[in-house]
């Protein structure tokens, strides 16, 4: 069902203006008063990401007059093989400065606003205020999750996409649309009700992601951006697509409201909670280093298990570390071959999945601690020339 424009046209077009949007003038859909609608919108991009990048270009090219960007972030070679908005020279820059410049290069006449914070229940107010529509590039089930609270209680619609691998989902979340438009409302935690445990579903940095989807997803998700703005076609409200694109097929999924509703009250980061609910014994990656050159010379046998997935040992690897998946601890199998006698120092890439593991590990008894940040700390603060991922 359409919805009305969200914005007001803005002022006239310049006769640039006409000639650089002139395919949009020809569009019964967009048309004039359109394209100053967007001229006039103020749109947030959550996560200059995989994501965010061809959201970013593609409202950029679409002449939407302000774009907001927020990311903590820092461009990582890791990033080029998805991130299209930051190039090769833009390597450990911030990465709204990166795509405040990808975005100034395409249109000058875009006022980009940077947003270099992590969204936080503290920020995210003052983050989205002023804002039109908002759209969500992020990887992370907390900041989806504390989103969607800060725009219902905003009163701002929520343009999503999530892609892992080769499989991806875009949808629009409003908790109060228009009376006008007749549509029901249907939020996030409408689809997932309530953020699953931590370490149960891998990032994309974990199980891996093709870029060309993210293009694919983001693209999706700048057309729905566009069809609010100014009122043309049929959003996404209440259906989420998913696309499987190794299969080439899209396929629609409808969205309700849950019985009982999930009215935002206020806003709360989700905590980092161990399965434990204990405060789990870490080693700094310094620490670990200087105890595997103890066991080198004999002096410590600790036995140091890597709990990620094959294809990510293959890719990085603490050096004398062995490969037992997450998924073998979860099974019990791995505890066929734990010695219990041993020091037992667990690992993963960031720290969560060992976590994880550590909790299990612990409640048999065995005396294991888990590397605090994971093979991400290990390259940074010991060895810099091995990859990040």
């Amino acid at each position: 069902m359409p919805l009305p424009p969200l914005v007001d046209p803005g002022p006239p077009l310049t006769a640039a203006e006409r000639a650089r949007f002139s395919r949009h003038l020809l569009m019964p859909g967009i048309g004039e008063r359109g394209q100053r609608r967007l001229r006039r919108a103020r749109v947030l991009v959550v996560g200059a990401g995989g994501l965010g990048s061809p959201v970013l270009l593609y409202l950029a090219a679409a002449g939407v007059g302000t774009l907001g960007i927020v990311d903590d972030d820092v461009v990582e070679p890791s990033n080029l093989q998805r991130q299209v908005v930051h190039a090769d020279a833009d390597v450990g820059r911030a990465k709204t400065a990166s795509a405040a410049d990808a975005v100034r290069a395409l249109d000058p006449l875009v006022t980009v606003v940077e947003h270099r914070v992590r969204l936080t229940a503290a920020t995210a107010p003052g983050v989205l205020s002023g804002y039109d529509v908002v759209v969500d590039g992020t990887d992370t089930f907390a900041t989806r999750f504390l989103l969607d609270d800060a725009c219902a209680l905003a009163g701002l619609p929520l343009v999503w996409g999530a892609v892992l691998r080769f499989d991806a989902q875009v949808s629009l979340f409003w908790a109060d649309p228009p009376a006008t438009s007749g549509c029901a409302g249907v939020r996030y935690r409408d689809v997932l009700g309530t953020p699953p445990a931590p370490g149960t579903v891998p990032s994309c940095a974990e199980a891996g992601v093709l870029g060309a989807v993210c293009g694919v997803v983001g693209s999706t998700m700048a057309v729905e951006v566009v069809k609010l703005l100014t009122g043309t076609g049929e959003p996404l409200l209440g259906r989420v697509l998913v696309l499987d694109a190794l299969g080439g097929r899209w396929r629609e999924v409808p969205v309700h409201p849950r019985p009982g509703g999930h009215p935002a009250t206020a806003l709360a980061d989700l905590p980092d909670a161990c399965p434990s609910g204990e405060a789990l014994p870490t080693i700094t990656a310094p620490e670990l280093a200087a105890r595997l050159a103890a066991r080198a010379r004999g002096g410590d046998d600790l036995d140091l298990v890597d709990v990620r997935e094959p294809a990510e040992h293959a890719l990085v690897a603490v050096p004398g570390a062995r490969l037992v998946p997450r998924s073998a601890f979860l099974d019990g199998s791995a505890f066929r071959d734990l010695d219990p006698g041993r020091p037992l120092v667990l690992h993963c890439r960031s720290g969560a999945r060992s976590a994880e593991v550590l909790a299990l590990v612990r409640a048999r008894g065995f005396d294991a601690v888990h590397l605090a940040g994971g093979i991400l700390a290990w390259v940074d603060e010991v060895d810099p020339t091995l990859p990040r991922y």
